[in-house]
């Protein structure tokens, strides 16, 4: 079973003023797969705390994977992904540039997002858009392989290579 910390970052859902509906989606579609939520956090977009969250559930908690949902957009509040560059080992482009090329499927605004995914330690983190509806569709597309990325980042597959 892998662990999973999830981190919504909403100026307004963090003072219980919006419901956070993506937060909870991403709960309910890792736990229908058996994956452990082992924190689940509102956090207002100010990229110290998220930062510090970050830290805490790769270092402290030691998740498998963090999932963030919101602030990757072009508002001067978005800062999730300076905040995950800043903390992160090695970055994992390929899943944000996938997520990126499925969602330009389905709309042409998927180009306006400047998600990024890495590597802290043995934690892999993954910023998701902050709309349910892409949510869902970032995470059944991605979800298979990223479960080998963390295979192999645990040491428990082999490498990727296709034969």
């Amino acid at each position: 079973m892998y662990t999973v910390g999830i981190i919504t970052l909403s100026d307004k859902g963090s003072k219980g003023e919006r419901e956070d509906i993506s937060g909870k989606l991403i709960k309910k579609i890792v736990e229908d797969l058996d994956y452990e939520v082992k924190k689940y956090i509102v956090l207002p977009d100010e990229k110290r705390l998220i930062e510090e969250e970050l830290k805490y559930q790769s270092d402290n908690l030691k998740v498998n994977i963090i999932f963030t949902t919101g602030g990757t957009g072009f508002s001067k509040r978005d800062v999730t992904p300076e905040a995950t560059l800043s903390i992160i080992d090695r970055q994992a482009m390929g899943i944000s540039e996938a997520i990126r090329y499925y969602s330009l499927k389905i709309t042409p605004r998927a180009m306006l997002s400047r998600a990024v995914s890495g590597i802290r330690g043995d934690t892999l983190i993954i910023n998701l858009p902050g709309s349910p509806k892409a949510v869902e569709e970032a995470l059944t597309f991605i979800l298979d392989s990223v479960k080998h990325g963390i295979e192999i980042l645990i040491g428990s597959a082999s490498e990727c290579a296709r034969k």
